[in-house]
């Protein structure tokens, strides 16, 4: 069994009541969501708090969902959500970190590159991905480190897939250009 047709069992189980497998959806995702929203916010309270909401809200209306054809999918676009809502209400109140300061960063179990030469590409491509807009930072996060596919992508940034081929597209081509230089 796949881990997609497992996700979706678990999802059936835990829509049926089941908390054991409510736990171990959370369990299973948690560090992969805390990760994800690492790249709106750099406030961890924010993130684990936008987590904990989605995960009640799921269980408070777990009998009115639907079956996604991935429950990765669903959770990363339905964080992304709660995650926009939180931050633009807490600009309101405090001085939000500005996003083009706030690249997406490769993981520390990513940045273990063995030789020197794979360590200064790293080096170059970590700071052409840094030049990139936010927008360019996460659907090459969403493409390369999530794996997700074009119409994921899409449905996560609330996007149309030619529109996702052609930002990929577009990072891609800024950061070939920022690494040949």
């Amino acid at each position: 069994m796949s881990s997609t047709e497992e996700a979706l069992v678990l999802w059936n189980l835990f829509k049926q009541g089941d908390w054991n497998a409510y736990t171990v959806l959370y369990d299973q995702h948690f560090t992969l969501l805390n990760n994800y929203g690492y790249k709106f916010t750099k406030n961890v309270n924010t993130i684990e708090d936008a987590i904990q909401d989605l995960f009640i809200s799921l269980w408070t209306n777990r009998q009115s969902l639907g079956n996604p054809i991935s429950v990765k999918n669903y959770l990363y676009k339905s964080l992304r959500n709660s995650l926009l809502r939180k931050v633009q209400i807490q600009s309101r109140f405090v001085e939000f970190l500005d996003d083009s300061a706030a690249p997406f960063e490769i993981s520390f179990d990513q940045k273990i590159i063995v030789g020197e030469e794979e360590k200064e590409l790293q080096t170059k491509i970590t700071f052409s991905l840094a030049k990139l807009p936010p927008r360019q930072q996460e659907i090459i996060f969403l493409r390369f480190y999530e794996d997700f596919d074009y119409q994921e992508i899409a449905d996560i940034m609330d996007i149309n897939v030619s529109s996702a081929y052609k930002l990929l597209y577009k990072a891609l081509h800024s950061m070939e250009a920022a690494l040949k230089s």
